[in-house]
C-alpha cells in the first residue's frame, strides 16, 4: 500500500458519478476502499463501450484502486453485516438521501456508538435544513437550479448543459476533501462526525464565486455573472489551420501583443489601457483578437506569444490530449493489462508526492470479485461467509473465482 491514506479504511456505499469520484480521489492516495455494490452493482457498471458486461469505460476510471464486495443492504443479514463492518471502519462514505441511510439503520446516530472514530460523510442532492431536502438530485439537476445553463449560453440562445459531469465531480472533490480534514481532526482529537457535503449548496459556492458580481453588493451595482466569461465571443480562436486557446491578461500582455500585431497606439487607447477598460469594452477587445488570430498558422502564432511571453496553447480535442507532447513527457496516459478486460487505457494520478508517493495500485474490479477477500479480512469466519453466500445477503457477482 502506498499513498498519504495508506491504511485509512473505507466503506464506500455509493454510486453513480459524483460518490464514486469522491472515492477514488481518496484510493488514488492509497486508502483501502471497499466499493459496497448491490447483487445489480453500481449504474456505471452499463455507461459506455465495453469488452465485456458491467466493465464499461465510465466504471473503469472511476473505480480503479477499489475492492468490490457485494451486499444487499435490504437483506437483514446484509445491513447487520456492514453494521459490523462499521466497527473496524475508518470512514463510511454514502451517496443516498439521509431517509433512505435511516431506513436502512444506517444513519449516524445508528453506528455512532459502534465506533466514535468514524467518520462519516454523506454526498446528496440537498441541505436537510431547507424544503428540497428530500429531493432527489442528479448532475443535470444541479447544473440547473444553479443557474450554469444560463451562464453557458452566454444570453445567447438556449441555455445547454456543461459537456462534462462537472457537478458531480466538483462536489465529489469536496466530498474527498471532508472526508480527509475529518480525518484529520480525529487525528488531533480522537474523536470522529459526521459530515454532509450537498450538491446543491457545493455546487452554488463554486459557481457563484465567479457570477454573483454586481449582486455581491447591497443593493447590487451591476448585473450577475462575470462580464469577461460572459461574453459569447470568449472562446478559443480560429486560426489559418486550427484553433489556439489564449489569455492575454495583464497591462504588459497587452501592451506586448498590441505591439506584435503592428497596433501599439491601442495600448494607450483608455478603452484598452488598464484591466477595468478591457472589461468593459471586453466585446470590442474579442472582436479584433479573433480578427488577427484569423491571419496565421496555429504554430507561427505558438511562436510569436511565446516569444512575448504572453500565455497560449494549441486546442487539443480528446483525441489529440492523448498525443499532446507534455502529457507524453509526463507519463499521464498509460496503458494497463486488466486481468478480465485486456489492455486498457489509463488516466494518471495529477500529483507528485516527494514522499508516500500515491499509486495505482490495482484496476477496477468486477462485481463482487472481492467479497470474500474483504469479509474474511474484516473478521468474518468461513463459515459466516458461506451462510451470507447461501442466503443472498452477499454475493460474488457471479464470479466463482470471487
Amino acid at each position: 500500500m502506498t499513498g498519504p491514506l495508506n491504511g485509512v479504511r473505507i466503506l464506500d456505499l455509493t454510486s453513480n458519478f459524483m460518490g464514486p469520484y469522491a472515492s477514488l480521489l481518496l484510493a488514488d492516495m492509497g486508502a483501502d476502499v471497499v466499493k459496497v455494490e448491490s447483487p445489480d452493482g453500481d449504474t456505471t457498471r452499463g455507461v459506455g463501450p465495453h469488452r465485456n458486461p458491467g466493465m464499461a469505460a465510465i466504471f473503469l476510471h472511476l473505480n480503479r484502486n477499489k475492492r468490490s464486495l457485494v451486499l444487499d443492504l435490504k437483506h437483514p443479514d446484509g445491513r447487520n453485516t456492514l453494521t459490523r463492518m462499521v466497527r473496524s471502519a475508518d470512514v463510511l462514505l454514502h451517496s443516498l438521501r439521509p431517509t433512505a441511510m435511516d431506513r436502512l439503520g444506517l444513519s449516524y446516530p445508528d453506528v455512532r456508538d459502534s465506533n466514535p472514530r468514524l467518520v462519516y460523510c454523506g454526498c446528496f442532492g440537498f441541505g436537510q435544513g431547507g424544503p428540497y431536502a428530500a429531493k432527489p438530485a442528479y448532475d443535470d439537476l444541479i447544473q440547473a437550479a444553479v443557474g450554469m445553463p444560463v451562464l453557458q449560453s452566454r444570453g445567447q440562445g438556449e441555455p445547454v448543459y456543461v459537456a462534462a459531469a462537472i457537478a458531480d465531480r466538483v462536489v465529489g472533490m469536496a466530498a474527498s476533501t471532508a472526508v480527509a480534514m475529518a480525518l484529520f481532526h480525529r487525528e488531533r482529537t480522537g474523536r470522529g462526525q459526521e459530515v454532509q457535503v450537498p450538491m446543491f449548496e457545493t455546487f452554488a459556492h463554486f459557481v457563484m464565486g465567479d457570477h454573483l458580481y454586481g449582486h455581491t453588493f447591497v443593493p447590487p451595482i451591476g448585473n450577475w455573472g462575470y462580464a469577461r466569461m460572459m461574453n459569447s465571443d470568449r472562446r478559443p480562436y480560429r486560426t489559418l489551420d486550427g484553433y489556439l486557446g489564449v489569455n492575454i491578461y495583464t497591462d504588459r500582455h497587452w501592451q506586448r501583443f498590441f505591439a506584435a500585431v503592428g497596433r501599439p497606439d491601442l495600448a494607450a487607447d483608455p478603452r484598452f489601457a488598464d484591466i477595468h477598460g478591457r472589461t468593459e469594452h471586453i466585446g470590442e477587445l474579442y472582436a479584433f483578437l479573433a480578427e488577427a488570430f484569423a491571419t496565421r498558422s496555429t504554430s507561427e502564432w505558438v511562436k510569436l506569444l511565446e516569444e512575448a511571453d504572453i500565455p497560449a496553447i494549441r486546442m487539443n480535442t480528446p483525441e489529440t490530449l492523448l498525443d499532446d507532447p507534455h502529457m507524453t513527457g509526463v507519463g499521464f496516459f498509460a496503458e494497463q493489462d486488466h486481468p478480465s478486460e485486456g489492455l486498457l487505457r489509463t488516466i494518471g494520478i495529477p500529483q507528485r508526492w516527494s514522499e508516500s508517493t500515491p499509486e495505482v495500485r490495482y484496476p477496477a474490479p468486477r462485481l463482487g470479485e472481492h467479497s470474500a477477500e474483504v469479509l474474511r479480512e474484516f473478521g468474518f469466519s468461513q463459515d459466516e461467509i458461506g451462510e451470507l453466500f447461501g442466503s443472498g445477503a452477499a454475493g460474488t457477482g457471479g464470479h466463482d473465482d470471487a
